[in-house]
């Protein structure tokens, strides 16, 4: 079964998925250099609790989301939490990347999707914010498409082999939390 005609899932990651979320998020950093502030050999070289404390930290302030299609992990999002009681209110989208072959099937916008709920369904989480490379339109869009609003830019934010680039903020209100009846 191709990836075009696979089923996308959408599921937290676990402890179990650290050899597939490092090898994927390994790839991400060399294949798209100017998205991420990290590079490969910088996390190449990071042990494998590292990995796992980013994909469900031991404190609950982070899960990762893993895409699958056809078994494949092809895609992640994490979202992460603020200890600090000042900022407790707000969450951080990081890490957001699809593979190549598995663009356009809608991971991203699920994924993104996946990290907003578990944000929407933390208390006192009111705010999501995130950082994109500028010029890199295709996820400005994505996450325009989701409600968020870029607020500012950082200038030379990171530097690349083609020169510094600007980290566009972004941020989105999220509706008010109602609790379960």
């Amino acid at each position: 079964m191709s990836q075009a005609t696979a089923p996308l899932r959408i599921a937290p990651l676990t402890p179990g998925d650290v050899t597939r979320y490092r090898a994927l998020m390994l790839h991400a950093y060399a294949a798209a250099p100017d998205a991420f502030t990290s590079t490969p050999e910088e996390r190449a070289a990071a042990p494998d609790g590292w990995w796992a404390a980013r994909i469900a930290s031991p404190d609950g302030l982070s899960q990762a989301f893993g895409a699958q299609v056809g078994g494949e992990l092809v895609g992640t999002a994490t979202i992460e939490f603020s200890a600090k009681p000042k900022t407790r209110h707000k969450a951080l989208l990081i890490g957001m990347f699809v593979a190549e072959p598995a663009r356009r099937l809608g991971a991203g916008r699920a994924l993104v999707q996946a990290a907003l709920q578990a944000a929407s369904a933390r208390p006192g989480v009111q705010v999501v914010t995130l950082t994109v490379t500028e010029g890199n339109q295709p996820a400005i869009r994505l996450y325009e498409a989701a409600g968020f609003e870029a607020f500012g830019v950082e200038p030379m934010a990171i530097a690349t082999p083609g020169g510094l680039l600007g980290k566009v903020h972004m941020w989105l209100k999220l509706p008010p939390c109602t609790p379960a009846a």
